[in-house]
């Protein structure tokens, strides 16, 4: 690819940076060589001397490391270390390599210590060090190249300077321009993986790459081609370009770091003609065209930093050459030039490409025309990368911000360039780098290039789940409903579909965003990809990667039933299968089939729920299944996964689309060839769960295998929560409470309360209902029995209610005769307007309740019609049990009577004239005691007062105690008893006849009663309270002296 095709980026500041002010010309010198650490920069000089100098690149210190005829020709600061090696020439003596330790000093000079010198052999060939190389802190080994084509290899202990051995490894009749190593177990503080050491070689003519073989003491090394072989068989030589010569400067090795994460290679070449990559494995790599001379490569991160001296420079990548040639090469273009030798150039030119990104980020002309043209070296300082040139000139290179970068690739919409960009940085958040696709994608929708910007869309999203994005909220990523209504908006449905899959597939659709997909694919007719967005979930190890209660509604809004109850069974939502076999695909003995295999906790709201419409349209199946359930006797069906010859064929939708049999999927519920089967899964219930035992597999008859379990222990709801369910099914309600009974030892108390209440009421409800005789009777008997039987069981006001609102006047009876409320059987008689029935209450009851006969008076002749079903005979009759039990008097009677005029006086008069009569009667006799009493009160006035006035004659002989005739002492009594004195047995106190004592006793106790109620008016007012003949109480309370007044108190 041609360079002059790249595109170009100013990504670097480039700023000249002058010297400290304690020594401004201190880049003016000498200087042939030059090296950094992180925080110093070694100048090596024409005399000798190595001075280190700080990041502000201020000196530090000056050591002298040889003497003044040598030049410091060499230097590197070894990675990691405190370590430099230096290489010190002259050309009448062989060239000296030292090992300097920066952290120590000579106590005498104060300069760093020198660890060890090593006097590097080259056949005793007096010519230039054209590079070297170190491969890692230990410096074992150390590769020291000569301008004559020699390769001496130097293995041991140079830090501890416990000796060193050196050897010349290879030999060429072109010189050696580059050494770089690569690989071993450290380099540059990284490992490397096959712990192979390579050794690149650059000639004027070749590039070879030597496997150095640690086994051996001193290396050696086989050439197989060409020039002088020297040394054993450890090592082996490769020639990897034989065509291709490179110039001092023109090669280096790339950090196994960066080799191990691109494409680069191992080492980095250029020539005139273009930049090229090598590895030991592939030999030449990547080739980049840039015509034009190079005297030098840099690497610097991953970029590659080329330096173009003017097109009349010698070429420093010339193919083959004479020696002489060679020494030009070394001599002339070479770091280690001084300002007396540099040829006098136009301009040069200092360039910074990415070779993966194909974009050059900087090209400046660093130094200008003039005898000090050209760069004395290239060096990474603080962070920053700097070239001196050799008029003493720095300058420093200051890479941009990702920001900056990212800005200016923006304002020319190279978008792929950006994200190439931000994907190689190591500090970019994920959200950013997504910010940079939906850019791009914007781009492309602009365009009118929907595709590509959808796959950009959809890798914005990330590759996680993100909550923001299930809200559809603004986040770095991409704004998911921003593109959402883009693809609306232009009706890109194919397009809308690919991203709502994939926002799917990553966890990150919401509610909406379910909706909107599955609204695509039923608007697109697509019920391949319906099936197969809904199978996704068949995994269960997998967690569910959308909203399937969103789904299920979406599919039964559009008519995918079939859909639906599959997403719905794998899902464990029992009521919402239910609901779609019910409501929407009125397979109700379907339904019943699946709700028979649930367990009791899962089956029983469900139940409940959709009782009503099953016993509508399944009133037999649903009320066994009732009695089943609420009996206890419930056992679920458990199918055995069927035979492949068994499988259950695609049902198709009323949607537009089947789901191919997606039965097999739901092995729990038996195949039934005419309706669609459906599987069971958890459920939410208030019930307990119960426990299930082992099942044993028995055939059906129909060809497949149920199991059938031991019974599951569960305790069966209260028997009223089923009531409600039956309210428009009533002979399937009878059919379900009569089976309950059948269990009645096992029933609870409150429980055979509902059930038999429930019970007579359905029963007189029916017998309401029914259109003969026969059947009422039929149902009215089982009523009767009810009461006669369980009356205990069923509340009597509840009876007599339900008796009273279905006409049932026999159970009204039955249930007063029992709990003795006779005069109510009558009352109930009388306001239905059954005459006949209160007769025959009259009749029946009338001996045990007297007062029936008062209330058939008023009912018969209360109106003609009521006088005349009973005949008058029947009311005479009712009349003499009045009279006869005194229940009413006359005038009552009359009262009665005389209230409406039904009754005649004919029909009375008898009844009249015989109570005259008897009342006449009966105040002739009162009379006649009234007169009686009135003479024996006169009688015994008289008598009290001739005892009081007249003396008394006592004539008795004998003794009324011993009946001895009398003799002194003798004591008379005015009544007239005379007691001989011992008789009486009394000496001192009054004496009292013992013949009249008892009868004066009982009369004193009266009037003592008398005194003492005489004060309790409270008794007076309960006994007229609770009587009938208010006079008649009131003159036996005077007759008592009730209303006497007190005596008056004397004093």
């Amino acid at each position: 690819m041609a360079l002059a095709s790249w595109k170009s980026f100013p990504f670097f500041n480039v700023t000249r940076v002058s010297p400290h002010d304690d020594n401004p010309k201190i880049f003016e010198g000498d200087i042939r060589s030059l090296a950094s650490s992180n925080t110093n920069l070694f100048l090596g000089t024409g005399d000798g001397q190595v001075q280190i100098l700080s990041a502000s690149f201020k000196l530090i210190r000056t050591f002298p490391a040889y003497s003044q005829s040598s030049a410091v020709s060499h230097l590197q600061q070894v990675d990691g270390t405190s370590l430099l090696v230096t290489i010190g020439e002259d050309l009448s003596n062989e060239a000296v390599l030292k090992v300097w330790a920066l952290d120590q000093t000579e106590k005498k000079s104060g300069a760093p210590k020198c660890l060890s010198t090593v006097t590097i052999l080259n056949g005793r060939k007096r010519f230039p060090v054209t590079a070297m190389a170190i491969p890692n802190p230990t410096l074992n080994p150390v590769a020291v190249a000569f301008a004559n084509g020699s390769l001496t290899l130097i293995r041991g202990d140079l830090i501890h300077d416990r000796g060193a051995k050196q050897r010349i490894v290879f030999s060429s009749d072109e010189p050696i321009t580059n050494l770089a190593f690569y690989g071993g177990p450290v380099i540059h503080g990284h490992h490397n993986d096959d712990g192979e050491t390579r050794l690149w070689i650059s000639t004027t003519t070749r590039l070879l790459c030597m496997h150095i073989d640690g086994s051996s003491g001193i290396m050696g090394a086989r050439l197989g081609i060409g020039g002088g072989a020297v040394g054993g068989s450890h090592n082996d030589v490769r020639i990897v370009d034989a065509q291709g010569g490179v110039g001092v400067g023109c090669m280096i090795g790339i950090p196994t770091k960066d080799a191990a994460t691109s494409t680069m290679g191992e080492v980095v070449v250029v020539r005139d003609d273009a930049i090229y990559f090598y590895s030991s494995t592939g030999g030449k790599g990547g080739c980049y065209a840039y015509e034009g001379a190079k005297s030098g490569v840099y690497i610097y991160k991953n970029y590659v930093a080329l330096i173009s001296p003017p097109q009349s420079t010698p070429s420093s990548g010339s193919t083959g050459g004479t020696l002489g040639d060679a020494f030009k090469k070394i001599v002339g273009g070479a770091v280690g030039s001084s300002k007396g030798d540099v040829t006098n150039w136009d301009v040069t030119r200092f360039t910074i490409l990415d070779t993966e990104g194909k974009y050059i980020a900087a090209q400046e002309v660093v130094v200008g025309s003039g005898g000090a043209a050209g760069v004395r070296g290239v060096f990474e300082l603080g962070g920053f990368l700097w070239v001196l040139g050799l008029d003493g000139k720095l300058w420093r290179y200051q890479e941009k911000d990702l920001t900056a970068k990212l800005n200016l690739l923006y304002s020319r919409n190279l978008y792929l360039l950006a994200i190439s960009l931000a994907s190689k940085s190591p500090s970019i958040e994920p959200q950013r780098l997504y910010s940079i696709y939906r850019k791009y994608a914007d781009y492309l929708y602009a365009k009118q290039d929907f595709d590509g910007a959808m796959q950009w869309y959809i890798k914005a999203l990330g590759d996680g789940p993100s909550a923001d994005l299930r809200r559809g909220s603004k986040t770095e990523g991409g704004e998911v409903s921003g593109v959402i209504r883009k693809f609306l908006d232009t009706q890109r449905i194919g397009n809308l579909i690919e991203y709502l899959e994939e926002l799917h597939k990553r966890g990150a659709a919401g509610v909406d965003h379910t909706t909107l997909l599955i609204n695509c694919y039923a608007k697109g007719r697509d019920v391949a990809k319906l099936e197969k967005f809904i199978k996704s979930t068949d995994n269960k190890k997998e967690e569910t990667r959308f909203d399937v209660d969103t789904v299920i509604d979406v599919c039964r809004q559009g008519g995918y039933y079939e859909q639906a109850v599959y997403l719905a069974t794998n899902a464990g939502e029992d009521s919402v299968v239910v609901s779609i076999l019910v409501e929407n695909l009125d397979r109700y003995h379907e339904a019943l089939d699946y709700l028979s295999s649930l367990e009791p906790s899962r089956a029983y709201p469900n139940l409940m729920k959709y009782a009503r419409i099953l016993l509508k349209n399944a009133p037999q199946e649903t009320t066994k299944f009732f009695i089943e359930y609420y009996t206890g006797r419930y056992i679920p069906k458990k199918p055995v996964t069927k035979t492949e010859g068994n499988q259950a064929p695609s049902v198709t939708s009323g949607g537009g689309g089947g789901l191919a049999q997606y039965t097999s999927f739901l092995p729990q519920i038996p195949y039934r060839p005419s309706a669609f089967s459906a599987a069971t899964t958890a459920v939410q219930a208030n019930a307990p769960a119960p426990t299930l035992g082992t099942s044993t597999p028995v055939s059906d008859g129909a060809g497949s295998q149920i199991a059938e379990p031991d019974a599951p222990k569960y305790t069966p709801p209260q028997p009223r929560t089923a009531f409600s369910s039956f309210v428009d099914n009533p002979l399937e309600f009878i059919e379900f409470l009569e089976s309950l009974l059948q269990k009645e030892s096992e029933q609870k108390q409150i429980d055979k309360v509902d059930i038999y209440t429930t019970l007579f009421e359905m029963y007189l409800g029916r017998a309401g209902d029914s259109q003969t005789k026969l059947e009422k009777d039929e149902w009215e008997a089982k009523a009767k029995r009810i009461i006669q039987s369980k009356e205990n069981l069923i509340d009597t006001s509840n009876i007599l209610l339900l008796s009273y609102l279905s006409s049932f006047n026999d159970g009204t009876v039955l249930v007063r005769e029992k709990q003795g409320l006779l005069f109510d059987i009558f009352r109930s008689c009388t306001s239905a307007g059954d005459t006949q029935g209160a007769l025959q209450a009259l009749r029946k009851y009338g001996a045990e309740e007297p007062q029936l006969y008062t209330a058939a008076l008023a009912y018969f002749t209360s109106s003609p019609k009521v006088l005349h079903e009973v005949g008058e005979e029947e009311l005479k009759n009712v009349l003499k049990k009045i009279d006869e039990l005194g229940l009413m008097k006359p005038l009552q009677v009359v009262q009665t009577l005389s209230v409406n005029a039904v009754a005649t006086v004919g029909m009375v008069k008898k009844y009249l004239g015989e109570t005259i009569e008897k009342e006449r009667k009966e105040i002739q006799t009162n009379r006649r005691l009234i007169e009686s009493y009135k003479q024996e009160t006169e009688s015994k006035k008289k008598e009290i007062a001739e005892l009081t006035l007249k003396p008394v004659t006592f004539q008795a002989q004998k003794c009324q105690a011993c009946r001895m005739p009398l003799d002194l002492p003798i004591v008379h009594f005015l009544c007239k008893h005379s007691f001989h004195q011992r008789c009486l047995n009394q000496v001192d106190g009054e004496i009292e006849c013992p013949h009249c004592q008892a009868s004066a006793e009982t009369i004193r106790a009266i009037r003592r009663t008398q005194d003492e109620q005489a004060d309790r008016h409270d008794l007076f007012k309960a006994a007229l309270a609770g009587s009938t003949d208010k006079f008649a109480t009131i003159s036996e309370w005077f007759g008592r002296g009730v209303m006497i007044s007190p005596p008056p108190v004397e004093g």
